[in-house]
C-alpha cells in the first residue's frame, strides 16, 4: 500500500477527527466563559458549584470522562445506546472537559483587569454589560491567548482518545492499517498529520497574538 493509498484510508478519519476539533473547541469556549462567571459569582452556592466541576474535570482522566458520558445514559436512565451516539457522547465529554480549563483561563485574564478600568467605565455611564463586553472582554481576550493556544494545541492531540468509544477518526484508523499491512508508515503518516495541524494551530494563534498586541 503507498503512501497515498493511506491517505486515502486515512481521510475519513482527519474528517472525523476535525469535527471533535472545531465542535469541541467552539462549544468549549463559550461553555468555559460562563462557567468562569458563575465561578466567579458572588452568590456563593453557584461558585462553589462551579468550583466542584472545574475541580472534577481537571482532576479526573478525559478517557474516563467519555466512558461516563457514553455509558452514563444506560446505567442511570436505562436508556438505549445507539451506534450514533458513539461521536455525540466525543463531542460532548471533549466539550464539557475543555470547558472547566477554558473556565480557569478566562477567570485569571478577567481577574488581572485592574478595579481601575470598571470605576472609570461606571464614571463614564457604562452598565455592567458593556463594560463587560467593550472594556473588560477585549483586554481578556488579548491577555488568554497564550494559554488558550497550548490548550488548543493539546485538544488536537486528546482528538486521538475518541478510539476509547470506537470511534473512526485518525488513530483508530492508523492502528487498524498498521494491524493489517504490518508496516509503520500509517504511523508516519498520522504523526504528519497531527504534527502538521498543531503547526497551522500555533501559526494561526501566533498571528492573531501579534496582531491584538496594538498597545506595543
Amino acid at each position: 500500500m503507498t503512501i497515498t493509498d493511506i491517505i486515502k484510508e486515512l481521510s475519513s478519519g482527519m474528517g472525523i477527527t476535525l469535527e471533535i476539533f472545531f465542535v469541541t473547541l467552539i462549544t468549549s469556549l463559550i461553555l468555559g466563559l460562563g462557567l468562569s462567571l458563575v465561578r466567579m459569582s458572588k452568590v456563593k452556592v453557584f461558585s462553589m458549584l462551579a468550583r466542584i466541576y472545574i475541580s472534577i474535570m481537571r482532576g479526573t482522566p478525559l478517557m474516563l470522562q467519555l466512558l461516563v458520558v457514553y455509558f452514563g445514559p444506560y446505567f442511570i436512565f436505562g436508556m438505549q445506546i445507539t451506534q450514533s451516539y458513539r461521536l455525540k457522547a466525543v463531542l460532548i465529554g471533549f466539550a464539557l472537559n475543555y470547558a472547566a480549563y477554558f473556565a480557569e483561563i478566562y477567570r485569571s485574564g478577567i481577574s488581572a483587569v485592574p478595579d481601575g478600568q470598571y470605576e472609570a467605565a461606571r464614571l463614564l455611564g457604562y452598565s455592567r454589560s458593556q463594560t463587560f463586553i467593550h472594556i473588560v472582554m477585549p483586554q481578556v481576550i488579548k491577555r488568554i491567548i497564550p494559554p488558550v493556544a497550548n490548550e488548543t494545541i493539546t485538544l488536537v492531540k486528546d482528538t486521538s482518545l475518541a478510539f476509547t468509544l470506537s470511534v473512526t477518526e485518525v488513530f483508530k484508523l492508523t492502528k487498524e492499517l498498521v494491524a493489517a499491512e504490518s508496516s509503520w508508515v500509517p504511523f508516519i503518516v498520522a504523526g504528519l498529520f497531527y504534527y502538521v495541524f498543531n503547526l497551522l494551530v500555533a501559526v494561526f494563534f501566533d498571528r492573531l497574538e501579534k496582531k491584538l498586541s496594538y498597545y506595543r
